[in-house]
């Protein structure tokens, strides 16, 4: 198992490519006759499922008490069934190009939440340039100045999932990640979310139109690689970047997304990839870089606080970090690293 910048990187880079997908599954899921709602439910049933397999073949237990289960219910709503359903919701009708724009903007409402609620280190220029960056990288990639539905519903849709992700990510890190009660057990409260989350969304069930049809198979097929995959898999993993490096980092994974995407298109669908595309991407990594910046400024690391408050949080996200570590040491990692 990688460890410090190492494993953060490649945990970075295979959300990138599982969460780069997403969009493409979610639409030929519901091409394929599923109802928004209904892709909700069976994803966080499916994602909810992987994780407790892992989580009791790591020897861990759901997390105990009304206190952490009232903090679930929150990060579960505002992480999983809310955002879930309108990204579904959304892709009805923007196209996916514009959907990854309004994606891309999670980081920056995180960075504005983070502050406000003191969840997020300060940032440097650079660190804040590279936010910037990031959103003018994938603005460049998909021109939606070219595109249509900017407006519509859907994209106001898209574009409240992207802000609930962010109030999540602000949420977890406050309230769950590294708590003492739950950090020996990453996996069991992953699921306990999913499997909270499955429990909210199924709620609605009876208030949901029907599909437009019967689901195919290649939409039961795509469903469950969203689910298992693109749900399960790629949540703890984003837990583990909250953990190690802040909500404001954990949400920069979503400035890979179109990267990951139209590379994607290019070597597997042959898709023309032209200078803008190409100079976009450019601008996107440079941003990333950026973001994950840690140089010096005047004697003192960017964003950090000063006095006291700078020790004691040096010291709350070394516990965090040493709790994941012994977690790693002690039970199956999902990816297997």
């Amino acid at each position: 198992m990688p460890s410090g910048t190492r494993g953060t990187l490649v945990r970075m880079a295979v959300l990138a490519l599982l969460w780069g997908s997403g969009f493409l599954w979610i639409k030929v899921a519901l091409s394929g006759g599923l109802a928004p709602l209904h892709l909700t439910v069976i994803r966080c049933a499916l994602g909810a499922a992987v994780l407790l397999a892992l989580a009791r073949a790591a020897g861990q237990r759901m997390p105990r008490g009304r206190r952490v289960w009232s903090h679930l219910v929150v990060a579960a709503f505002f992480c999983n069934a809310l955002p879930f359903f309108l990204f579904s919701l959304g892709e009805q009708t923007v196209d996916s190009g514009v959907a990854g724009v309004l994606n891309a903007t999670t980081p920056l409402w995180s960075l504005a939440i983070g502050l406000t609620l003191r969840t997020e280190r300060r940032l440097g220029p650079l660190r804040l340039t590279g936010l910037l960056l990031g959103f003018a990288g994938t603005l460049l990639i998909f021109a939606p100045w070219q595109r249509t539905g900017l407006a519509s519903w859907g994209a106001l849709a898209l574009l409240a999932a992207a802000v609930s992700y962010a109030v999540a990510f602000a949420y977890m890190a406050r309230h769950l990640i590294g708590r003492a009660d739950t950090a020996g057990s990453p996996l069991a409260l992953s699921a306990a979310q999913l499997l909270t989350a499955t429990g909210l969304t199924a709620l609605a069930l009876p208030a949901a139109p029907a599909g437009p049809g019967s689901p195919t198979l290649t939409a039961i097929v795509a469903v469950v690689i969203l689910g298992t995959l693109g749900t399960g898999i790629t949540f703890h993993l984003n837990s583990r970047l909250i953990a190690d490096e802040g909500p404001t980092a954990a949400a920069t994974v979503g400035y890979l997304l179109p990267v990951v995407s139209v590379a994607l298109g290019a070597l597997v669908l042959g898709e023309e990839v032209g200078p803008r595309v190409l100079v976009g991407m450019a601008v996107v990594l440079a941003g990333v870089g950026l973001t994950r910046h840690k140089g010096q400024q005047r004697g003192e690391p960017l964003g950090e606080p000063r006095g006291d408050e700078q020790h004691e949080r040096r010291d709350e996200r070394r516990d965090e970090k040493d709790a994941w570590n012994q977690v790693c040491r002690t039970g199956p990692h999902p990816l297997g690293e």
